[in-house]
């Protein structure tokens, strides 16, 4: 018996040895867990938007052009400068005129009719922006009070908040257009009285003076110079009235309605600004992108709604970018919109469970770019992988990468 023990004891080793093996090489052949990132499902605030780059311009503008020909003499005024309506901010040297024959005589005289007649119409247009915004505050003024008890919805209340503001805002750039058909007037008024005396007697001064109150800003001409009638001399505009131009993409754009919030984002502070979409022009236009790719763009006239002090250090052509929401929801189940797929005409999910990658088919709902919307297939607190790749399977093995 003692001399069968060690040869008992050499056999064990043996298939110990063995079994060992055969594991070693049972744990070489098994795949090992794929790495992968998650996030959680989740409720919370999802909004769909749209992103385009915009520029803001200044709401109402006036040219002021020479009547006649002459000499512009040197402008002293420099470009963001203040002017009030009324004050003179050039001086035209007029030229001795030829003689007008009848022809044109009558032509200068029908400037003039029509200056008068485009004055007349902006008056009326002023009477009717006055009654629009006085409806517009009354009704603001009635549903407000209702607002703060509950009685309206928000989204009522909001809305006669914005018609009240346009109401304001029309009734402003329609005071503006009474002042610019003024300024039309008397320069049709000056062409025809230094154009049409036939001895040149009416050769002398014009004082140009501006229409409106605002600032200067252009200026064409920095010295002394001969300018033709129509020929663009200064701009000038209020930039406390602004405005944002946004030119976004046609297939976007038929997305897009008036009275669409708009957050107005990078535009210098990190807090956005919030807008409104005044008007989608019906007309698009062809663009070529930064890689060549020839674009149909419509422009999308935004309305910032924010005070005015947020943005006072914003001017003409500045730089901002518009997120246009097209939806948004409180209290929604969401997932991150890179998890994902297709399959087999449906969309899916792989959720980490246990160590494993399990296919999920999910009803998806509204797709943002970040997040979206899903109706059912998933509960909160379930991770789903982050951008799968096709060597992830149902079942495979997984592991969640270490946060860095």
């Amino acid at each position: 018996m003692a001399r069968r023990y060690p040869a008992l004891v050499r056999r064990s080793s043996a298939l110990l040895a063995v079994s060992m093996l055969i594991g070693a090489v049972v744990l070489g052949f098994r795949p090992t867990p794929r790495l992968v990132d998650t996030e959680p499902v989740a409720r919370g605030h999802l909004a769909v938007t749209v992103e385009a780059e915009g520029r803001t311009r200044v709401i109402d503008r006036y040219r002021i052009s020479a009547p006649i020909a002459g000499v512009v003499r040197r402008l002293t005024l420099d470009v963001g400068d203040a002017v009030a309506a009324g004050d003179v901010v050039a001086v035209l040297d007029a030229l001795a005129a030829p003689a007008l024959d009848k022809r044109s005589r009558q032509q200068a005289q029908a400037r003039v009719a029509a200056a008068e007649a485009e004055l007349a119409a902006t008056r009326e247009a002023v009477k009717a922006a006055q009654a629009a915004e006085a409806y517009a505050s009354s009704e603001l003024a009635r549903l407000d009070p209702l607002g703060r008890q509950g009685m309206v919805s928000r989204t009522e209340l909001e809305k006669a908040r914005s018609d009240a503001r346009r109401a304001t805002a029309e009734l402003a750039s329609a005071r503006f257009r009474v002042s610019t058909a003024q300024h039309e007037l008397e320069s049709a008024r000056t062409q025809l009285t230094f154009a049409g005396e036939p001895d040149g007697a009416g050769a002398g001064v014009v004082a140009l003076r501006a229409p409106v109150g605002g600032r200067v800003l252009r200026r064409e001409l920095e010295s002394a110079h001969v300018a033709q009638p129509g020929d663009p001399i200064l701009e000038i505009g209020d930039p406390a009235r602004l405005e944002v131009e946004v030119d976004v993409l046609s297939a976007d754009a038929v997305r897009i309605a008036p009275d669409m919030r708009v957050w107005l984002e990078r535009w210098g502070e990190s807090e956005p600004l919030e807008g409104r979409v005044e008007r989608i022009e019906p007309t698009a236009f062809t663009k070529i992108s930064a890689l060549g790719v020839e674009e149909q763009r419509v422009w999308v006239i935004v309305g910032i709604l924010s005070p005015h002090d947020r943005w006072a250090r914003l001017g003409d052509a500045y730089r901002v970018n518009a997120r246009f929401v097209l939806w948004e929801a409180d209290d929604v189940l969401k997932v991150p919109t890179s998890s994902l797929f297709r399959h087999r005409d449906a969309w899916a999910v792989f959720a980490l469970v246990d160590g494993r990658a399990r296919l999920r088919p999910v009803r998806v709902g509204q797709r943002g770019t970040l997040y979206s919307q899903v109706l059912e297939g998933v509960v909160p607190e379930d991770r789903v992988i982050v951008h799968p790749d096709r060597e992830i399977s149902d079942g495979a093995r997984a592991r969640e990468r270490a946060a860095h």
